[in-house]
């Protein structure tokens, strides 16, 4: 039996507030912590892709992994991302992680290089092994120069007592539902990763989502995964709906700046992109909060 029965429903991959030259907000960390647990999540995950692990310093995410701990102190589990490059580095994230008292890991797909699918089984074995932690597998393509977890693949990877789930940001639900078919009858559970999917993931048997627009309207992503869930499947389809103008607006900025600008409007501080990203250009910045209020959430 996997250990993975608290990975379900609404999961952020939170945003980490920096300031102008890329320090660390800490107040506003733990605001935003705060803001997404009081908005119903079932889970919050730091060091991700809409956290900017790839731009921070080892000092910085050791600091991120340790308020995201303390903070969120046992209300939800906490999800860590040991994502690197090289499989030493990831076993280092991932045993880091462990000692600070995570629940679990997040494993993305190595980047800038283009390791054959029997080079990702075998990185993904060794972090594996170094931990006792269950670990979440995370594909996404898009940002990660084409490397893609096949169904093969994540369905030989499922014989790994501690690998338990996966998140697919592919964005192509035929895979995700392959995913489901084939590696879900060994006990991997399968979280959506693109927000604008998430009713239709639930729907093939998906478990819940790692949603970034979760960290900037948590009520509104919870909803979908809570009436699916009671069996309003309309009501669900209907909230997904809701969500995806904010989804869509994403690509006002260069990820992850709409988040964090989204947030400063709603009263979230959560400061600034990490250069050399930028903040939205004043015109999309108009058209962003075109979308808020829209959505009702902001006046």
């Amino acid at each position: 039996m996997k250990n993975n029965g608290f990975i379900k429903g609404i999961i952020p991959p939170l945003i980490t507030p920096t300031d102008a030259k890329g320090n660390v907000l800490e107040s506003h960390f733990r605001g935003l912590i705060d803001h997404v647990i009081n908005g119903g999540v079932h889970g919050v995950f730091a060091l991700g892709g809409a956290g900017e692990f790839y731009a921070l310093d080892p000092a910085q995410k050791r600091r991120v992994a340790e308020i995201t701990v303390e903070h969120t102190a046992g209300r939800v589990p906490v999800f860590l991302g040991a994502s690197a490059i090289t499989t030493r580095e990831a076993i280092e994230h991932a045993q880091l992680a462990e000692s600070l008292g995570a629940q679990a890991l997040s494993v993305l797909t190595p980047f800038y290089i283009s390791p054959t699918e029997n080079e990702l089984y075998a990185h993904y074995v060794a972090v594996a092994k170094s931990t006792k932690l269950p670990i979440v597998l995370y594909t996404n393509p898009d940002r990660t120069g084409g490397n893609n977890i096949s169904a093969n693949l994540c369905e030989r990877l499922a014989e790994i007592d501690n690998i338990v789930a996966i998140k697919d940001s592919s964005g192509d639900m035929t895979l995700t539902s392959e995913f489901i078919r084939r590696s879900g009858p060994k006990g991997i559970k399968v979280l959506a990763g693109r927000d604008t999917l998430i009713y239709g993931s639930l729907a093939h048997g998906g478990a819940g989502a790692v949603a970034t627009t979760s960290n900037i309207a948590p009520k509104m992503v919870v909803e979908i995964y809570e009436k699916f869930t009671a069996g309003d499947i309309q009501g669900a389809l209907e909230a997904q709906y809701r969500l995806n103008p904010l989804r869509l607006a994403f690509g006002l900025g260069t990820f992850p700046a709409m988040a964090k600008d989204a947030l400063n409007l709603i009263g979230v501080p959560a400061g600034d992109p990490i250069e050399p990203v930028q903040h939205c250009t004043p015109e999309n910045t108009e058209k962003l909060k075109d979308v808020l209020r829209k959505i009702g959430l902001l006046n």
